[in-house]
């Protein structure tokens, strides 16, 4: 009996502690959104929908703060659904992030300066893929 009386008391410190700290909490002031940078004070300048209903659909969406995106979707011949499209957004330090993109039966196919290249194939790959070609065109066949 004589271990319960300093558990409630623990418990109640407990208890008290956390809606003290609940109340600084709920008392701190919250950092305004105007305050900081302007994507959180961004607004809808363009918003534009249209779905057929069929696989077809266009749409375009711009943020004052430099957001644009736009997509166009077409039914693919695999069941999927083709899009091309693009998007841009500023960068905080100045210039803007361009991408465009393809997305079919082939995957998802992004395209920007700011993607990284594979270096360019050494020469002789391309006189050996030219051989490959060729045998192809014979009817040469290779086992995997």
């Amino acid at each position: 009996m004589g271990t319960t009386a300093p558990l409630k008391h623990s418990s109640s410190m407990h208890l008290i502690l956390l809606a003290c700290l609940a109340g600084l909490v709920a008392a701190s002031p919250m950092p305004q959104p105007q305050n900081r940078h302007p994507e959180y004070t961004a607004e809808t300048l363009l918003d534009e929908r249209e779905d057929q209903g069929d696989g077809n659909f266009r749409y375009r969406f711009e943020t004052s703060n430099g957001i644009k995106t736009e997509k166009v979707g077409t039914p693919g011949s695999k069941g999927q659904s083709n899009m091309q499209g693009a998007f841009s957004f500023p960068f905080p330090e100045g210039g803007v992030a361009e991408f465009t993109y393809v997305a079919d039966e082939f995957g998802y196919q992004p395209s920007s300066d700011l993607l990284p290249q594979p270096p360019p194939l050494p020469e002789h790959v391309y006189r050996l893929l030219e051989i490959a070609e060729q045998q192809r065109a014979q009817g040469i066949t290779f086992e995997k």
